[in-house]
């Protein structure tokens, strides 16, 4: 049985998403209460930049961090349009911006591009945590799974995440060794974000036993750790309280 100081640490590390393309404002009001547990609260929300300013207010007192998506989910080449896109979200209050990498570029030898949208997002977010999204599933190769790691962190990410949650193959523990072993031999505090495909509390504990192999973290830091998962709450609860778990389906 898993330690439930241990699950208790991953619901505060967990990102709580809901990027469905039908989420409404009633979708909205139920993320951001279901993001307030008996068991702690979760970091943060992760939801399409339209609703950011909508929850901050419904969020307000509880610590809760808004995070939201730029460049999502194709990974475009359109610059000028994300500049303006995180503009608007970080005055709409988002405290975190997700960014997904030019991911096509990098793999068709356009590293150049894809390392200039990143510093160029990162300047506009400042101090304001950036995550960059390098969609490994569709990467493929542990080669450019790491090439893109790099080029993410000396573009200025503060986060790696794995995926978009919107492709075929989303976060997988092999693509997690590869991201968590560049973050460490850069000797930088940098967080590490898995996301897509976790159903299970087993999933998310697996994830973050990665983090304790490779980077030897001790225990799940949402600033360093996150998890991004639309599903994986309720199972965390369920076997916290002893109940059978049941495998979310979703993000």
């Amino acid at each position: 049985m898993t330690d439930t100081g241990l699950l208790k640490g991953l619901i505060r590390c967990l990102d709580l998403t809901n990027l469905n393309d039908d989420c409404d404002s009633a979708a909205l009001a139920e993320l951001c209460k279901k993001a307030q547990t008996p068991h702690g609260n979760v970091a943060a929300v992760c939801i399409w930049p339209r609703f950011v300013n909508e929850a901050k207010k419904l969020l307000a007192g509880t610590g809760i961090k808004v995070v939201t998506v730029v460049n999502f989910p194709q990974g475009g080449e359109a610059t000028l349009a994300v500049e303006e896109e995180t503009r608007q979200a970080l005055s709409d209050g988002a405290d975190e911006i997700d960014l997904v990498m030019a991911y096509q570029a990098l793999a068709e030898g356009r590293a150049g591009f894809a390392e200039t949208q990143i510093v160029r997002i990162k300047r506009i977010c400042g101090e304001k945590v950036l995550k960059v999204i390098l969609e490994t599933g569709a990467l493929k190769t542990p080669e450019l799974i790491r090439a893109a790691s790099e080029l993410a962190l000396a573009a200025g990410a503060d986060f790696l995440k794995t995926s978009t949650g919107k492709v075929a193959v989303n976060a997988t523990l092999e693509a997690a060794e590869i991201l968590l072993s560049v973050i460490a031999d850069s000797g930088a505090t940098k967080g590490f974000k898995p996301a897509g495909g976790m159903k299970s509390a087993a999933d998310a504990v697996a994830y973050f036993e990665v983090a304790q192999r490779v980077r030897g973290d001790k225990v799940p830091d949402p600033d360093t750790f996150r998890l991004g998962a639309s599903s994986v709450l309720n199972a965390l609860i369920a076997a916290i309280e002893g109940r059978e778990e049941t495998r979310g389906t979703g993000y």
